[in-house]
Order: structure tokens, then sequence, then C-alpha cells
């Protein structure tokens, strides 16, 4: 489908989106932020990788209790169990965090400056709000510069919005709203990639709801199990 025909079909729906949207908000479960550790090391010695993880719910893990997990600390142990090598990792995320809050309000107290890679979790938020796709251009594209100034020796990767007809929370009619507006979200997002220097990865491959948190819209211990696998051959240089 043309990112024109995406666009037109979004704002027709619309109604829906503004409906489904007030009701879905009114009885989802609201999970907290991951309460863990936000850096640790696998392995020993000084790491061979050093991974920064960045963006919204997805890097806060929200609704989980153990590091394992944890999306960040599964990016980590995929890539150690792969490579047989020591990998430092940190996150740095926030619960509905959108591309110019990360920018401005997370990215700026990140003190360490060695990372080998950058992932970089954002999308949803904005799609979610309707943000319009110049705003989304705009917002994302200068949080890669700026992720690229603090992190010059950086390999940044993006990981864009999933499918969002494969949510157990969303109606059917919210979900194809959304998915239109994810489809725009990630083409722009893909080609500001190729422009700026960095690695789009293709969305995380969503199997079935087991992946889900009990709220039916975040990862759950499973999905983040997979994610960290998907993510992990993008930092080693490959797709999965």
């Amino acid at each position: 489908m043309s990112n024109t025909r995406s666009s037109l079909l979004s704002w027709l729906m619309f109604p829906v989106y503004a409906w489904q949207g007030i009701q879905l908000r009114r009885r989802i479960e609201r999970l907290l932020p991951a309460y863990l550790p936000h850096s640790g090391q696998l392995g020993d010695g000084n790491p061979a990788y050093k991974i920064l993880t960045l963006g919204d719910s997805t890097v806060a893990s929200v609704g989980m209790d153990k590091l394992e997990h944890t999306l960040t600390f599964n990016i980590a142990k995929a890539v150690h169990d792969k490579t047989n090598k020591s990998v430092a990792w940190r996150s740095a995320g926030g619960n509905s965090a959108t591309a110019d809050q990360v920018r401005d309000y997370i990215l700026p107290h990140i003190e360490e400056r060695d990372f080998t890679h950058v992932v970089i979790a954002v999308g949803t938020n904005d799609m979610k709000n309707f943000h319009a796709i110049p705003t989304f251009k705009k917002n994302f594209g200068t949080l890669l510069y700026a992720v690229r100034t603090r992190f010059p020796g950086a390999k940044i990767i993006w990981t864009p919005v999933a499918d969002m007809t494969k949510f157990p929370a969303l109606p059917n009619g919210l979900a194809k709203v959304l998915s239109y507006r994810a489809d725009l979200i990630n083409a722009k997002g893909k080609q500001l990639c190729a422009e700026r220097g960095a690695i789009y990865s293709e969305p995380i491959p969503i199997e079935d709801v087991a992946g889900f948190a009990r709220d039916g819209f975040h990862a759950g211990p499973d999905g983040y199990k997979t994610f960290g696998e998907h993510l992990s051959g993008y930092i080693l240089g490959g797709k999965p």
C-alpha cells in the first residue's frame, strides 16, 4: 500500500481511533516500568560489546519483575551466547516516551560515551499519539543526529513499530488504523536511517499471544527473548 493511501485511510478512520482508543485506555491495565538494574555485564574482562538501548516502554520493559525478562538483558545474553565474548549493557527507557522526549530528556543523561552499539526503540508512541509524519521526521531525524554526535563510534540500530494487527489488546478497527500509521512511521524512519547512518532492523516477528504481557499490548518474557534474539543478529552484522 502506498504511503498516500495509508495516510488517507488512517485519517478517514480517525473517529474509530478516537472512540476505540478512549475505551481501551479505560479498561487496559497500566503496567509499571521494571524497577531492576539498568546496567550490567555478561562475561569477564574488558567487554567486546558495549550495548546501549534507548527508547520507550520497550526499553523500560514495563510489567517485568525479573532481569532476565527485560529487553536489554536479552539482547546482551543473545550476543554473549552467540560469540562467547563479554558484553556490557545499559538501558535507558521512558514509559510512553516519543522520539523528541527520548532526544531531550533521556539521551542527555547517559553518562557513558564508549558504546559499540546503540539500539533505539521509538516510534510506537509517535504512532499511537497520531503524530504527523513531518513531526516524526523532525523528531526522529534529530534524535539520530544527537545519538550519532554523542556516540560517534557506535553502530546505531533502530527497531521500528511492530505489526499492530497482532496485538491482543487492540480491537480490529483500532488495530487497522494504527497499522496504517505504523506503515507511515516505519517508511519515514527507514528513509531517515539510510540518510543518517543508522541500521533499520525489520520489525520484530510476532508469532502468537504468548509473546505479550498480561495487558496484551507490551511484550512479555517470551516476547523480550524473541526480541533480543532478533536484534542480536543486527548487532553481529547480519539479519537473524
